[in-house]
């Protein structure tokens, strides 16, 4: 299987702090792959690094086959990444369809000068977005709340309103950060299964970082285990259950004798 992305010995450094250290990690195309570790392990600095928030130190992200390290943001969501955050970033002020048009602006041909003289592309492009906007509404499941303003929203649906603008850029790569975070288990489990959905319906490949591994144990392909920075384990969920490093990192030194991590209710 072909892999949309591929890191080469990835370093972060913060002064003397390495937060990312020497990391190696693939993900195969239109794949589930779970990033996972203590508070702490680098997890989200790693996102950071892919998605070009942070300029890695040394080492290499390849994304479909190009070279990204050191470009921009921007660069990088024009390629075909995107993200959610740990904690929801959503222009509170703007109504739900804003904020899926406001995801779609990496990939909008038209400029200002466009938009100011109305000109026929520009309209057209307008047009079709706002269709599409409306497509990504009824998708995520808010139908009906396009006018509504997101910091009026409940905390699952601006979850999935998240989502639905990170889907606005036609991600070919789609990172998710903590997406159960703050949920029930009922939102939880409709969260599980429309991440599931997403990689189904959309052809999209997923890369996600969770603390419950409930999530993560269902859901995943493959998982990735981080510990202060390093890669200490990676493979299947029945492998990575109960692996002894594993266990050790999460519950302690001595708990991998007898020990796996608890994926049950």
């Amino acid at each position: 299987m072909t892999n949309i992305l591929e890191t080469t010995k990835v370093v972060k450094r913060f002064g003397g702090l390495v937060a990312v250290s020497d990391l190696t990690f693939t993900i195969p195309q239109r794949s589930i792959v779970s990033i996972i570790g203590p508070n702490g392990a680098g997890k989200t600095t790693f996102f950071n690094c892919i998605t070009g928030f942070y300029d890695i130190d040394e080492g290499d992200i390849v994304f479909n086959g190009r070279s990204i390290k050191g470009r921009s943001p921007d660069q990088i969501a024009r390629l075909g990444i995107s993200r959610t955050y740990q904690n929801i970033r959503l222009f509170n002020s703007m109504s739900t369809i804003e904020n899926i048009l406001a995801g779609m602006e990496p990939q909008l041909q038209s400029n200002w000068i466009g938009a100011l003289f109305h000109l026929p592309g520009t309209v057209r492009e307008e047009r079709e977005a706002l269709i599409e906007a409306n497509r990504l509404l009824d998708f995520v499941g808010l139908r009906g709340k396009g006018d509504d303003l997101a910091r009026n929203l409940p905390y699952g649906d601006q979850r999935r309103l998240e989502i639905a603008r990170a889907l606005a850029s036609k991600p070919k790569l789609l990172l998710l950060d903590e997406p159960t975070a703050g949920m029930n288990p009922r939102e939880t489990a409709q969260t599980t299964e429309f991440i599931q959905n997403l990689r189904d319906e959309l052809d999209i490949t997923i890369l996600l970082i969770e603390h419950d591994m409930r999530v993560v144990m269902g859901i995943s392909e493959q998982i990735t285990v981080l510990d202060y920075g390093k890669k200490i384990a990676e493979g299947k969920p029945a492998e990575i259950q109960s692996n002894p490093e594993v266990i050790e990192a999460y519950l302690g030194r001595g708990a991998a004798a007898s020990a796996t991590i608890e994926v049950s209710a």
